[in-house]
């Protein structure tokens, strides 16, 4: 039964990859700051480089699975957040790309600058999980 739980997980990290690949492409292009994001993503998601590449070539190969409830989006969001916090640098560039990815988790466009700023702000001062769905709800 582990290598379905395994397989499933995987599946999902692989997906939720391919959306946020898509969301860097949405200007038709990634930049080299979104390309640094997205292979830390892959290594966060456990996808090797060459099946990450293979992803950024074609990811609408894989399906788009938005978060259905307000739980698993802040969920993402929290993991998205601590990504780019990872480094201790969450640059310009980084910021507006989590705020596309906090668009196309669902949240609305008139919210995502200030969500996003929160989140940043949460996840730098130690919030763990459970604190920072608290704090956004």
């Amino acid at each position: 039964m582990s290598n379905v739980f395994s397989s499933n997980f995987k599946n999902r990290n692989r997906d939720h990859f391919a959306s946020i690949v898509r969301v860097a492409l949405s200007d038709d292009i990634i930049t080299d700051d979104e390309r640094k994001f997205i292979n830390r993503l892959a290594i966060l998601l456990e996808i090797e480089p060459a099946e990450a590449d293979e992803i950024i070539l074609n990811p609408d190969s894989h399906q788009i699975n938005p978060p259905a409830s307000e739980l698993k989006r802040l969920e993402r969001l929290y993991d998205l957040s601590r990504i780019v916090v990872a480094d201790d640098i969450a640059d310009k560039a980084e910021i507006k790309l989590l705020i596309k990815l906090t668009i196309a988790l669902g949240f609305p466009i008139e919210e995502a600058n200030s969500i996003v700023e929160k989140s940043i702000k949460l996840v730098q001062s130690g919030a763990d999980e459970d604190d920072f769905i608290l704090s956004l709800k």
